[in-house]
């Protein structure tokens, strides 16, 4: 009976040491609940209504700072009796300033914007707006519109805080769905102002000034709106890692409180903190720079980096020129002849309907992604050359509307072909970078040909001048779709790789699967870390 009673009393202690074994102890608990307080509320995927109440206001806010009626006629303006500058002032000393500037503030934009996580820096971005509205409205001299161009810079730069600002406000499985609608808002809010600047210009009889003044009291209420956006608590690079490193020094402060309790207990299960070089070595951001040089090596995204860079410049300088081209081939002589408002707005309709439709283009495009750009870059060099030669304003008006559209159909492939292979993260960096180098080409020309320390063309040379750099940008293309696919077909007859076996996978433009594995950096880790 007693040998019986000590064998159960044995069994029984057995089973509660092994219950012991795996039920965490008060201390672990105490360092979950103090890691649970510093991490805050739960995560806004798991509170529907706030994410949603965030997301509609940031919509809203996008849409609104998209109504400037007056930015369709701030070419006319400058060029009016109202202001009085000079067709080669506008041309070669004051709208290269807005490049320049573009190029300085755009990579400290890029990082302030994910250090100071999104909502600063779109204030700054509001604040710059009201300064070029007074600068329009108040500014008599040179010097003032060459500041106006400045802090029009400042916004352009600025606005990588709102295409990134919404991921923070949601999960992963809903980053397509948002991004939708907060370009569809930005979109809308362009098309709107557009359309309301025209109608306010012809039917209205309204002076450039008082447009300007309307648009000056849109992006005040803008810059208001700013104010109330949520402060998100994470960002792509480093709030995540301080974020880590937030969690990991809670749990090091109750474990140092419960180490004067009981200091055996805690003084076996601590381990040393690794130190904050190995944790910056070993930190997303770091890696990630490491990992775009093996980016550069695949074919795929090697390609629509440098239509990225290379076309998205040329894109940029006919938008940023094609108002005074307008002025020369059909030079104002009052206000209700410019219908500038209605042709952006019928370029913006055009290009949202063009990136709809390549939403559903199914092409391989491993084979024939080289042919498709330099068709359209063609395209686009002969439309060029229709802008730069043609006397009749309602033919150089479609012509620009067809460039745009033609452009904006390559976007939301050249997005998905870059993005889909990458993680978030890495990605938002690869797009950083080819901006960047973008923009330092765009300074690099505008400085040769139209800053009027370099040649000073006028914009109709410039034109012609665009239409060469686009000219030489098919060529490379279509000799590269020629090597291409010679060796495709090639390669096909000869049976390389399984012959008739093989099968090429065409690629669709669909969301990829949030749940997705993340691709592993140089070191290892995973990105999604």
């Amino acid at each position: 009976m007693v040998a019986e009673d000590t064998a159960g009393s044995g069994d029984r202690s057995e089973e509660e040491q092994e219950m012991d074994r795996k039920a965490p102890t008060s201390e672990e608990r105490d360092v979950e609940m103090v890691v649970s307080a510093a991490e805050g509320p739960p995560g806004e995927a798991a509170q529907p209504r706030k994410w949603k109440g965030a997301v509609i206001f940031l919509c809203f806010y996008g849409f609104m700072i998209s109504i400037k009626p007056g930015e369709p006629f701030i070419t006319p303006y400058l060029l009016s009796s109202e202001k009085n500058f000079t067709r080669e002032q506008v041309t070669n000393e004051i709208t290269p300033v807005l490049t320049y500037s573009y190029m300085v503030v755009l990579v400290p934009a890029f990082l302030v914007t994910d250090l100071l996580r999104y909502k600063p820096v779109l204030i700054i971005q509001g604040f710059s707006q009201v300064v070029i509205w007074l600068l329009l409205l108040l500014g008599t001299s040179l010097l003032e519109m060459q500041f106006m161009e400045f802090f029009y810079g400042i916004t352009m730069a600025c606005r990588v805080a709102y295409s990134s600002y919404i991921f923070s406000l949601v999960s992963p499985a809903l980053y397509q769905r948002v991004a939708g609608y907060s370009r569809a808002a930005l979109l809308l809010g362009v098309f709107t102002s557009s359309v309301l600047g025209q109608l306010c210009i012809s039917f209205g009889d309204i002076s450039f000034y008082t447009l300007s003044a309307v648009s000056l009291g849109f992006v005040s209420f803008g810059l208001t709106l700013s104010v109330f956006l949520p402060w998100p608590k994470r960002s792509l690079f480093f709030n995540r890692m301080l974020f880590q490193e937030q969690k990991e020094a809670a749990a090091a402060a109750t474990k140092s409180e419960l180490y004067q309790m009981n200091p055996k207990e805690s003084a076996s299960s601590s381990a040393a903190p690794p130190c904050s070089a190995s944790r910056w070595r070993d930190s997303v951001f770091l890696q990630m720079l490491l990992e775009v040089r093996n980016v550069a090596r695949r074919p795929n995204l090697r390609l629509w980096s440098l239509w990225w860079v290379f076309n998205s410049t040329g894109y940029y300088l006919v938008l940023f020129y094609v108002h005074i081209l307008w002025n020369k081939v059909h030079p104002v002589t009052e206000n209700k002849s410019v219908y500038n408002g209605g042709v952006e707005a019928a370029s913006t309709l055009l290009s949202a309907l063009t990136s709809f439709i390549a939403g559903y283009a199914t092409i391989r495009w491993n084979v024939w992604s080289e042919l498709v750009i330099g068709v359209i870059t063609a395209l686009q060099a002969g439309l060029l050359l229709l802008m730069a030669t043609t006397d009749n304003i309602w033919v150089c008006y479609m012509a620009y509307v067809l460039f745009r559209g033609f452009y904006q159909f390559l976007v939301p492939i050249a997005t998905f072909q870059i993005a889909s292979s990458l993680t978030k993260e890495l990605c938002a960096l690869v797009f950083g970078i080819n901006t960047f180098f973008g923009t330092i080409l765009k300074s690099i020309i505008i400085l040769i040909f139209s800053d009027k320390r370099g040649l000073g063309l006028d914009v109709q040379s410039q034109f012609l001048v665009y239409t060469v750099y686009f000219a030489i940008l098919t060529v490379v293309y279509l000799v590269c779709a020629a090597v291409v696919i010679t060796r495709h077909y090639r390669n096909k007859r000869e049976g390389e790789g399984g012959g008739d076996k093989e099968q090429v996978a065409s690629t669709e433009l669909s969301p990829v699967a949030a749940e997705s594995e993340a691709e592993p950096l140089s070191n290892g880790n995973s990105a999604k870390a």
